[in-house]
């Protein structure tokens, strides 16, 4: 069978790539995810993305050198069966399309949620049908189907927190003495830590995952036009777009109301909702409304894709059925797109019928799952610097620093599971060694001929 490499065809433009690499960076985790975060670390949140932010940065570099020395599909399960050795192919691969399985469910069902506040009496298994169909349609059409639709729906997001940035600080400009706004917020209620150090560096590890996704360039490596020029442009932009959207927007946001005074009381709700709503702008809620049903069905459309390439990676491996590999004439492997999409529809159904308790199990799995992603990048990168040093082979794009970058990242990393320990996410950290044994078995048991 002809290698389905060769058959993927490299439409994905720089404009794709780089809202792509948007859509990874900007999800639920900015909009939905930092009430929590304010409520225990206060303005220091800012900080703490900025942390964030930094880590993602190293690790996109790392992955990123091995992508543009070798833009190939599966992206960094293939570095890890080339430069590792199949059973680590095997779990990268594997753990990463279980994640975003997972991932693109949740982001689904939440999708029902959001139509819902707008017509309560839509059913939601109507609106998730709906929205899965229509994802499902983009990803078998081709690949710059998929990179147009992405590429709008990350542009609804960028462009909505430009507006509010700009909003945001006109109010800070023109308010007057009675009002609550005030770059001073920032550092007058309780201090810039107000509850110590302690309250960001125990959120550090929730404030991580709001980075999930950044990885979803790597992806598309296969399918760029000029993967050497297109792909550091992406990689590079991350500091700016993560300064942009996450610090310079919780900056303004925070500075327009004093933290203490947020109603964070349901954390379900955005925190961009209740200050605009707070402020007595009604309209904020139903414009957030939309902007964060977009962020949903985004991460949902870049999962469905990264999702079927890696099974055409992993098939290509031989750590996955050969059926995979095959691919339409639009350049499209519909049979890695549709059974993707099938076990997605499988796990929105299952919310449905699963108790909350069960479910819970699942969402620990995407946590450990994440970590795990993480972590084998950068012990994948260091695996490829050794080849590449023992065949004096100079790359094209090195990553900064390394390896002791990766030693910091690593670390990092294993400091995220110490706080997951210590903050009620003990499942979570006790999961990891044994869905890491899981896979062990399924790779031992399971003899997948090439």
């Amino acid at each position: 069978m002809q290698n389905s490499t060769l058959q993927l065809q490299r439409r994905l433009k720089n404009r794709h790539i780089q809202l792509i690499a948007l859509g990874g960076a900007i999800g639920t985790g900015l909009f939905l995810g930092s009430a929590h975060i304010i409520q225990s670390a206060g303005p220091s949140i800012i900080l703490g993305y900025l942390i964030g932010g930094l880590i993602a940065f190293l690790m996109m570099r790392q992955l990123g050198e091995m992508i543009v020395h070798e833009p190939v599909t599966g992206s960094f399960s293939y570095f890890a069966f080339k430069y590792w050795g199949k059973f680590s192919g095997f779990l990268t691969g594997w753990n990463y399309w279980v994640l975003y399985i997972l991932v693109a469910m949740t982001e689904l069902t939440a999708i029902g949620k959001y139509i819902n506040y707008w017509w309560p009496h839509i059913p939601s298994w109507l609106s998730v049908l709906i929205f899965f169909v229509t994802v499902t349609l983009a990803n078998l059409a081709n690949v710059k189907m998929y990179a147009e639709s992405e590429f709008w729906l990350s542009l609804i997001k960028v462009l909505a927190i430009v507006a509010m940035i700009v909003f945001g600080v006109s109010l800070l400009i023109t308010a007057d003495a009675s009002s609550t706004a005030s770059v001073s917020n920032l550092w007058k209620h309780g201090g810039f830590f107000p509850n110590g150090v302690d309250g960001l560096f125990y959120m550090l590890a929730f404030m991580m995952f709001a980075f999930g996704g950044i990885e979803l360039i790597s992806m598309a490596a296969a399918e760029t036009e000029n993967p050497e020029k297109n792909i550091p442009r992406a990689v590079n932009q991350t500091v700016i777009r993560v300064f942009l959207f996450y610090i310079c927007s919780l900056a303004v946001l925070l500075s327009l109301v004093p933290w203490n005074q947020l109603n964070l009381g349901d954390l379900d709700h955005s925190p961009f909702v209740m200050i605009f709503s707070q402020m007595g702008i009604a309209w904020a809620a139903h414009l957030l409304n939309f902007i964060i049903l977009t962020a949903s069905l985004s991460v949902c459309n870049s999962g469905m894709y990264a999702n079927s390439r890696m099974l055409v990676g992993l098939a290509e491996q031989g750590n996955a059925p050969k059926l995979f590999t095959k691919v339409s004439k639009q350049g499209v492997p519909v049979t890695a797109v549709l059974c993707s999409a099938l076990l997605i529809f499988g796990c929105v159904i299952l919310n449905y019928w699963v108790p909350e308790k069960a479910l819970s199990y699942l969402i620990y799995i995407v946590v450990a799952a994440a970590v795990l992603n993480w972590m084998m990048i950068s012990l994948i990168h260091l695996k490829f610097r050794q080849a590449m040093k023992r065949e004096g082979i100079s790359t094209k794009f090195p990553a900064i620093f390394a390896p002791i970058t990766n030693y910091f990242v690593l670390a990092f990393m294993l400091m995220m599971l110490y706080i997951m320990w210590t903050q009620g996410f003990m499942l979570s950290v006790l999961m990891l060694p044994v869905w890491i044994l899981l896979l062990f078995v399924v790779f031992k048991s399971v003899n997948i001929k090439s």
